[in-house]
């Protein structure tokens, strides 16, 4: 049983395309621990595989690199992602998950003839990924290494002169030209679906069949598809770990793919769009708080506009009105002086009536 597998990312990842993929290489690794359940697994991309992938792949892969999920060989290293991954295979008497046959370190590793040392791997439609063992391929690269007994540089080909001359104009359709890809679904149930179930919708759906990476599950007569990397974070094994044929299960739709009319669904709270619902859904309390922290400032500009122009007028307004107030104030006292000097001039005639009658009586 092997104890140690190294798996050169950069060559699984590319394995049937022509740039690599994070997601490809994520099922090819959770394939092998699935297949290789005592093996320790290591997985190893050259320095460059972070600018071949998807943009949409880059930060999920900076995340990779961080938690030491994934290994990168040091800068300036020779022979670059090859070289790294042999050495470490070297050094731990490991495996290697690789369809590559590293025909320039023949001479330097000979233990890549021994028997399970070299593990090939490629994923099959409707069967999903299948590991074989492998010898490496001999070439003439192969030869001068082994010659040597030293890495060698690896021989490119050479172009034949036709591959120089313009690319001839083909005067009928492919062969397969009219073959149409395999929709999952029929068109009017799915057009139907998409519009009563938008993206972060809960349905119910039962588990129907185990996929390549994944679950089929029917919700009524629709078809849906859950990834491994939607079932459970992290990703588990295997579908079978957790979902049963014939289970009822409560999933949340996280996306379409209108080419093959096909569902994308997850476990709530698993799926990437749970995050987006979120962020919508906590966008109106942010408005609402910004805009009661502006209200107060809203105010207090229109307090003080008024206050300026308003202020003047108030005060012309008030020392019109006060103005006739001030004149009646200073006449006044000029009514109530007359007043009090009549009244004393009547009180000192009565006092000298008075005074002459009083005499009067006693003689």
């Amino acid at each position: 049983m092997t104890k140690h597998i190294i798996v050169d990312g950069s060559n699984i990842a590319t394995e049937g395309r022509s740039l690599p993929s994070l997601a490809q290489l994520h099922e090819a690794v959770m394939a092998l621990m699935d297949e290789f359940k005592s093996a320790k697994v290591s997985v190893v991309v050259d320095a460059t595989f972070g600018h071949r992938i998807a943009k949409k792949e880059v930060a999920e892969f900076e995340k990779a690199i961080a938690n030491n999920e994934l290994v990168a060989p040091p800068a300036g290293a020779v022979g670059r992602g090859d070289a790294f991954v042999l050495a470490i295979a070297d050094k731990v008497n490991a495996s290697i998950l690789s369809n590559d046959s590293y025909q320039e370190f023949h001479g330097k590793y000979k233990w890549l003839f021994d028997e399970g040392r070299l593990i090939g791997g490629k994923p099959v439609p409707l069967v999903g990924w299948v590991f074989v063992e492998r010898l490496p391929v001999r070439g003439a690269t192969s030869r001068r290494s082994v010659k040597t007994g030293k890495v060698v540089k690896k021989e490119l080909p050479t172009a034949s002169a036709a591959a120089s001359k313009p690319m001839p104009v083909p005067k009928s359709p492919p062969p397969n030209a009219g073959v149409r890809a395999k929709m999952a679904n029929e068109l009017m149930p799915f057009l139907q679906f998409v519009e009563k179930h938008p993206v972060g919708t809960k349905v119910k759906a039962v588990v129907d069949s185990y996929a390549a990476n994944g679950i089929t599950a029917l919700v009524g007569d629709i078809s849906g598809y859950v990834p491994l990397r939607n079932m459970a974070n992290p990703a588990p094994r295997s579908a079978r770990d957790l979902f049963a044929l014939g289970d009822s299960v409560t999933l949340t739709v996280v996306g379409y793919t209108p080419s093959r009319r096909s569902v994308d669904l997850a476990v709530p709270g698993v799926g990437a769009v749970d995050s987006k619902v979120a962020e919508k859904k906590s966008a109106p309390a942010k408005k609402s708080v910004a805009a009661k922290k502006a209200e107060p400032v809203k105010k207090a500009v229109v307090a003080k506009t008024p206050a300026k122009k308003v202020a003047p007028a108030k005060k012309a307004a008030t020392a019109k009105k006060a103005s006739p107030v001030k004149v009646a104030a200073a006449k006044a006292p000029a009514k109530k002086a007359v007043v009090a000097k009549k009244v004393v001039a009547s009180k000192a005639v009565a006092k000298k009536a008075v005074a002459k009658k009083v005499p009067a009586k006693k003689r």
